[in-house]
Order: structure tokens, then sequence, then C-alpha cells
């Protein structure tokens, strides 16, 4: 079975681990601030505050902003949970902005007259988190312009976005956002096994990220209510969490990020692949990527436009069947029970739901060869040639 997507290790990632082990550090250790900094520097940003998953980070990312009950967030419908979650997790109300259809991305036409609406009604985001879906930056030169319009925050959530460009800089530099956020698991572009990191150029965002990854505590005296008792004391100032990465994690991330241009260039080469493939197809269309973007490519997702609900999943089967692990990126957030729950229904977000039934994400990973890819398309296109 080809999985959809799968992660690269070599003798440098085991060596560096298993470094990490015998040390006298496994838990927080060095590894994590020189992991850090690493990725700042990569990304040309000031800080980088490594936690213990994306999801995390979303989460202090949104506190550090000072999200919290009452106010708005705003995010992509075509995302993860996590992605909309993190704002429920503050006490904040959420919503959506729907898709461009073309890309999966949040459609900047749809945030700038839902944004012209919430300011008639006095019900303007105080932030707005844009998904790069499939390592696919966002328009975020236009959106970080209504952010400074209507005055709200923005947060990438780049969980699929790590060594993305946007217009020539990386993605994480938080030139066009005040936080940026990565994912590493095991299945995205660079791994720590689990773990992710928030990437920002102010200092006291940081600094209460730091703080709150690890249970709202501090031993700087300055930020004490009191003078010290002692070399070993430390205030609780703030409801954190335990959301710190581990020393070992962060050694395997060191070890990745040597290794992520070459990552994201194999990655382009097999959608570039992919692409001439599948050229003449009228009825499977690969996403649409804009010329001042260069893609990490997390995932490669078709729209096969011919399909409704039950050829969808006799398609995505029957690839399955065929030792192909297709899957299914991402079911719309605002049709999970949970959020209809919330209020949201069906027809709310119809980019969204029409990309949903359409989409197949395929195989996409470094050692993924050209014959796969072939034998991909030509299994891909004889599935769906068969249910027309």
């Amino acid at each position: 079975m080809i999985p959809y997507g799968r992660q690269h290790l070599d003798e440098d990632d085991v060596k560096a681990v298993v470094e990490t082990l015998t040390s006298n550090w496994l838990t927080q250790g060095p590894a994590i601030p020189k992991f850090e900094t690493a990725l700042a520097d990569y990304c040309g940003a000031n800080f980088g505050i490594a936690v213990n998953s994306a999801t995390s980070a979303l989460h202090i990312a949104c506190l550090a902003l000072g999200v919290s009950e009452g106010d708005r967030v705003w995010t992509s419908p075509n995302s993860f949970v996590a992605s909309s979650n993190c704002a429920l997790y503050c006490g904040a109300k959420i919503d959506f902005v729907d898709i461009d259809l073309n890309t999966g991305n949040m459609c900047v036409d749809a945030l700038r007259n839902k944004l012209a609406l919430a300011e008639s009604i006095n019900a303007l985001p105080k932030v707005v988190i844009p998904v790069h879906f499939a390592g696919q930056p966002c328009d975020m030169k236009e959106i970080r312009a209504l952010s400074k319009q209507y005055g709200f925050f923005v947060i990438e959530d780049a969980s699929h976005a790590v060594g993305a460009k946007y217009q020539e800089k990386f993605v994480g530099s938080c030139e066009f956002s005040d936080i940026c956020v990565f994912s590493f698991h095991p299945v995205k572009i660079i791994t720590t096994m689990e773990g992710g990191m928030a990437l920002t150029n102010n200092s006291e965002w940081a600094e209460k990220m730091r703080m709150l990854r690890s249970h709202g505590i501090t031993n700087d005296p300055e930020k004490m209510t009191e003078d010290s008792h002692g070399p070993w004391y430390y205030q609780q100032i703030a409801l954190g969490f335990n959301y710190r990465m581990t020393d070992v994690e962060a050694a395997l991330g060191l070890t990745q990020l040597d290794k992520l241009d070459t990552f994201v260039e194999k990655r382009n080469a097999l959608a570039t692949y992919y692409d001439k493939s599948l050229r003449n197809q009228e009825n499977i269309a690969p996403l649409s990527q804009h010329n001042d973007i260069y893609s990490s490519y997390h995932l490669y997702v078709v729209r096969v436009k011919s399909l409704d609900s039950t050829m969808h999943t006799t398609l995505v089967t029957q690839l399955r069947e065929s030792g192909i692990f297709a899957h299914v990126h991402y079911i719309p957030i605002h049709l999970q029970p949970y959020y209809q729950n919330l209020g949201f229904k069906k027809g709310d977000y119809p980019n969204a739901e029409r990309y949903y039934q359409q989409a197949i994400t395929l195989p996409m990973f470094p050692d993924l060869s050209e014959n796969d890819v072939t034998s991909i398309v030509s299994t891909l296109i004889k599935h769906v040639d068969n249910l027309r």
C-alpha cells in the first residue's frame, strides 16, 4: 500500500535521537532552544517557541494575542478541527470564511465581504487564522492589508507549509502576520515525531507563549510578585499548560531541518510530474498554484469534478483496494456534529462543501518515485473513467 504521506528518516536522525537518549537531557535540555533558534533563523523570524503540537501552538498563540470569552475568531472551514478549536479553548466565538475552490485556501474576496458586513453590525473578529492548505500560502499581503483596515490580528496556520515561500520569503517570517504556527507530525514536511512551533517577531508575545507552554510558571525575578526565596524558586503567574516539546523531539527536528530544502524540492518535482501526467484530464484538476508562491506540497490534492458523494466513496475505496491509500482533506469543519450543535449547518460555506465532494488526496512524500506517480495516475484515471 502506498501511503498518502510518510516521514523520511536517515542515519543522522537516528544518531541525533540516540545521542540525546543517552545524554543527561530527555525532556527539557539544550536541543530545544537550538531547534527554536535554527528554525526561526531559517524562516527569518525573531523568536521560536517549540511545543508538543501545532494544536498547542495555535492555542497559546490565541492566548498571547488576548483572545478570550466573547471575542470572535475566523478561520477556514477547509482544515483540521484544531484550526478552529483553538479559539473555542479560549472561550471565543468561532466563524469561518469560505474558500477559493481552485486553491482550497481562504478566499480573500469572501473575507473582504464578510468583514464589511461584520463592521456594519459591530461584529468584527479579533483574530483571523488563514490556513496554508496543502502547503500553498494564502494571499497574505491582501489579508494583512485587511487586518490593518479592520483591526484584527493574523495567525498563520502553516501546519502544512514549513519550507514554503510567499513573495520570495519563507513562510514563518511573519512579515504579513503576527504569529505563524508549524506542525511536525510524521506526515508533515519535517517531523519531530509529535510537535509544533510558533514563530513571531514580537518579544512580548514570545515570552507569554513560553510561559503558557509550561504551566504559566516563571523563574524570572522581575515577573514575580515578591522577592525570590532562593535559586529553586518559581511562581505560577498565569493558568498555563503542559505543552512542552522534549529534547529528544527537538534533536530530531534539528537533523530534519538540515534536509528541509531537499524535501521540499523533491515534493515540488513530484508535483510537477503529477501535473504533467494529468494535464489532458478535463475531469481531474490539481489545485491551482499562484505565481508568487512556492508550495511545500505537504499534500497533492486533485478535484474530480464529476463526483457525487456515492461516487466519491467508491473512488477512494477502489484506489485503496488497488494499493493506493487515497484520502480526503478535509471534511469541512462546520459539518462536524460538534460544530452543528453550535449552529452551523450544511450550505453555510458552499465552496468548502463542493470542494469536499470532489477532493482526492494522492500520495506525496519525498521517497515516492516517478514510476509510483505514473502508476497512481493511471490507476486514478482508470477508476474515474469507469465511474463515468
